[in-house]
């Protein structure tokens, strides 16, 4: 699996020589099954160079890439409470409608941090220079904070997502992949691809309920990216830009689904070092 992914990856930069990617990536656990790729990608020759604010909690400096950060107006303590008040609304047992709101407004919250963090990124003269001279080859994103996809379609460089799941549907959206509401479970839903009439009724209605949330949670990525590119964007439309997915799901432990070809499932890719658990 791990070859595989390497494979694509490598072939996204060029198919004869080392390449240069630019890695903006998203900080928690996503940073996390993210270094295990950029470790072999720097043994086999390529020139990585990760982007991340001062205010970074898990991101550190590393031999296999070179570390630049830029300024920001949050303070590593307020993202690092941010980042501990996830931890109770995943395990939480309330009823569903009430954890629905929760994690809208965790939404919101993170939202608003992000794109502080990401208009200083894109209103950096000096970072936005450094990119643009260094003329690289492909840039290795989570979609989850689409700031590095702002940066990808500003210069025209093209983009790999590396991911777990976005909220809503809207890697699907922007793939343009098949996404039947009765057959596919919603993310939050907690349900499978099989499911009653009552829970196909539920996943409907939180399929509806979907652009609602979505509207709120990443609209202010939308206005950002507008603003920047100077055109009017939405998350789907600056999503479809992306090149390759790579998604960190696996049939095994998720559930079927419609997939575009430029989907590459890479579920387990964060355990390739673990040892085998014991019986």
């Amino acid at each position: 699996m791990l070859g595989a992914l390497l494979l694509l990856a490598l072939c996204s930069l060029s198919p004869a020589s080392a390449g240069k990617l630019l890695v903006v990536p998203m900080e928690g656990s996503h940073w996390l099954s993210m270094t295990e790729v950029l470790a072999e990608l720097s043994r086999r020759g390529h020139e990585i160079v990760v982007v991340a604010p001062d205010n970074k909690i898990l991101i550190k400096s590393s031999e296999s890439y070179d570390l630049k950060t830029y300024p920001v107006p949050i303070t590593k303590e307020e993202m690092q409470a941010l980042m501990r008040s996830f931890g109770p609304r995943c395990f939480s047992e309330d009823p569903f409608p009430v954890r629905l709101w929760n994690i809208l407004k965790d939404f919101r919250q993170s939202s608003s941090m992000f794109v502080a963090s990401c208009r200083s990124l894109l209103y950096n003269e000096e970072m936005m220079k450094y990119i643009k001279e260094s003329r690289f080859d492909a840039i290795l994103t989570d979609p989850f904070n689409p700031c590095g996809q702002i940066v990808a379609v500003h210069f025209s460089i093209p983009s790999v997502f590396f991911m777990r799941g976005v909220p809503c549907a809207l890697d699907i959206q922007a793939a343009q992949s098949p996404d039947p509401p009765s057959y596919v479970p919603r993310m939050l839903s907690l349900l499978t691809d099989r499911m009653t009439f009552s829970q196909r009724v539920k996943n409907y209605l939180l399929f509806l309920s979907e652009s609602f949330m979505c509207g709120v949670a990443f609209s202010p990525f939308e206005d950002l990216a507008s603003e920047f590119l100077g055109r009017p964007t939405t998350m789907a439309q600056l999503l479809s830009h992306g090149s390759v997915w790579l998604k960190r799901l696996d049939f095994a432990f998720d559930y079927p689904m419609p997939v575009m070809p430029n989907m590459v499932f890479i579920g387990g890719i964060n355990c390739a070092s673990k040892k085998p658990l014991s019986q």
